[in-house]
């Protein structure tokens, strides 16, 4: 079974919107791949512009972030963005729904966690690295000097975790019927 988890970036904000995931002006490329250097181009945190070509952006698997992830316009291209960039997973207080179910279709994880269990992991500081167990629906947590980890336990539906696990809907489709 494919790995989910690795290397962690933060994005400490509510509502980031599917125009600042993968800005509309890029909603006419033919290719996923052409995507991939718009990933949150667009994103103010703190009233600042986020580097999404850092190294820690370059290498993360994990997004970590507050409320209402992925609303806005429903468009598959917001997906599609953190696919091609290799992010497995992304942790939440929530997620629009649209967004939501348009990950578990392409193979990544979604994982909501209640305000004081994110608050957890944002405590842990920058270097973070988070390894998934879909089978005990457990992430565990590491600091990157080691000196902190814990294990979370999340829910996750048979049916969303059969589609992760199957690499999304058109695998799971080719393997079931």
């Amino acid at each position: 079974m494919k790995e989910f988890g690795g290397p962690a970036v933060f994005l400490d904000r509510n509502d980031i919107n599917t125009d600042e995931i993968i800005p509309a002006k890029y909603l006419t490329e033919i290719s996923k791949t052409a995507l991939k250097p718009h990933l949150l181009e667009d994103l103010l945190l703190d009233g600042k512009p986020f580097d999404n070509q850092s190294d820690r952006m370059k290498q993360a698997k994990v997004v970590i972030t507050r409320a209402n992830f992925g609303c806005g316009s429903s468009r598959e291209h917001a997906v599609w963005a953190f696919e091609v960039n290799d992010i497995n997973v992304i942790i939440a207080e929530s997620f629009a729904r649209i967004f939501r179910q348009n990950m578990f279709n392409c193979g990544i994880v979604a994982i909501e966690l209640a305000e004081d269990k994110l608050n957890r992991l944002f405590e842990l500081g920058e270097e973070v690295t988070i390894s998934v167990n879909l089978e005990t629906c457990e992430l565990q947590a590491k600091d990157s000097q080691g000196g902190k980890s814990f294990t979370l336990p999340f829910e996750l539906n048979s049916f969303d975790r059969d589609l992760v696990a199957a690499g999304g809907w058109l695998a799971y489709a080719d393997a079931k019927y």
